[in-house]
């Protein structure tokens, strides 16, 4: 839809700077980095974003049907046409850097098991030495895709206020259980806590088909007043506790995110959808998915093996780093995109590919 895949193309350059001011300046999320950089250190919520945008774009066809998915195998075997082939392609090149340039995790390099684990795309649930950090998002996501077609069944059947108590409550419940209500997150087992987010996502595309008293409300300004107080909070609280507390950021932040999604499909505000549309930011969105996957290689070899032999730590690696890491990162998702993701978003099934070619066009 008009303007979805720009946010989401800038959701995605978020995440590269973020990667570039996470591996440059240690200390996370006590960072080293000047204080006016501070505003780079929430690559987490911009994925959230993401799992928020990812619900929205996927019920847009079944808001528009009556909630129905048009059937639970055609929908998954769709999901995995589209995100699995250029996921291996970036799972390969992530082993292939982490074996012989520069370890992605502090686990060590991939193993056997790191090769089983993200190929079939588990790391959700099992825990392996990771070749690339911006996968985690990945089996979350993977598992959140099987949940979707329950979501649109009690949306069609309950309505979307139930919807939001039956993914929301548990997860709260769990929240407030946990010591001092403020749950330590691991690296993976994230999928139950951000299935509220997607759902979100679900809900507001009920903007789509709702009545036009429905659709011409103020989207934009309510995502704003709801936001309004997360980011008051954030400020006094400061950045390290914004980023010690994403459970409940995550939660709180998801309903503003969900009103800006409804706002830009309405067509509001048009300064915003404008800019959303333009070349660049349209063109960037094409490939988000290709630069989501494979920018943080990149950016580490820059970090741990080109700048260090001509730059000194802290500030001038970080410029460094933006220099020469983020024009290769969106040079190398482009490319990426017209190989291993273009041909599988323009054709629905092998026959189709291998009839018509594979449609590289550089």
């Amino acid at each position: 839809m008009l303007g979805l895949d720009g946010l989401r193309g800038l959701a995605a350059l978020y995440v590269v700077l973020f990667h570039c001011w996470l591996y440059t300046f240690p200390g996370y999320p006590n960072s080293s980095a000047p204080p006016w950089l501070d505003g780079l250190m929430f690559g987490r919520l911009a994925v959230v974003f993401f799992l928020v945008l990812s619900g929205f774009s996927l019920a847009i066809s079944p808001a528009r049907h009556g909630w129905r998915s048009g059937g639970v195998g055609q929908f998954l075997r769709r999901r995995a046409w589209r995100i699995l082939p250029p996921y291996w392609a970036a799972l390969i090149l992530s082993l292939l850097i982490s074996w012989f340039l520069v370890p992605a995790s502090h686990f060590g390099p991939p193993t056997g098991m790191t090769v089983l684990v993200y190929g079939l795309v588990t790391q959700d649930m099992i825990t392996a030495p990771t070749p690339n950090g911006a996968f985690w998002s990945i089996g979350v996501e993977s598992e959140l895709y099987l949940l979707f077609p329950l979501f649109l069944f009690v949306r069609r059947r309950w309505g979307a206020a139930v919807l939001a108590l039956c993914v929301t409550l548990p997860v709260v419940a769990l929240g407030l259980m946990a010591a001092g209500a403020s749950p330590v997150e691991g690296d993976n087992w994230l999928a139950p806590h951000l299935a509220p987010v997607f759902a979100a996502g679900v809900i507001g595309a009920g903007v789509i088909s709702a009545s036009d008293r429905v659709r011409r409300l103020p989207w934009g300004w309510l995502a704003v007043l709801a936001a309004l107080p997360v980011l008051v909070l954030g400020v006094v609280q400061g950045s390290v506790w914004t980023v010690n507390h994403y459970f409940w950021v995550d939660l709180a932040i998801a309903p503003a995110m969900t009103m800006v999604l409804a706002a830009v499909a309405t067509g509001k505000p048009a300064f915003l959808v404008r800019l959303l549309t333009t070349g660049p930011v349209r063109g960037l969105g094409n490939f988000s998915y290709s630069l989501y996957l494979i920018h943080l290689p990149i950016v580490l070899v820059v970090i741990r093996r080109i700048a260090p032999h001509f730059v000194s730590p802290g500030l001038p690696a970080f410029a460094f780093t933006l220099a020469l890491g983020l024009p290769v990162s969106l040079c190398g998702a482009w490319l990426f995109s017209k190989i291993f993701e273009l041909p599988f978003k323009k054709h629905r099934s092998w026959k189709s590919l291998m009839a018509r070619g594979t449609d590289i066009t550089v």
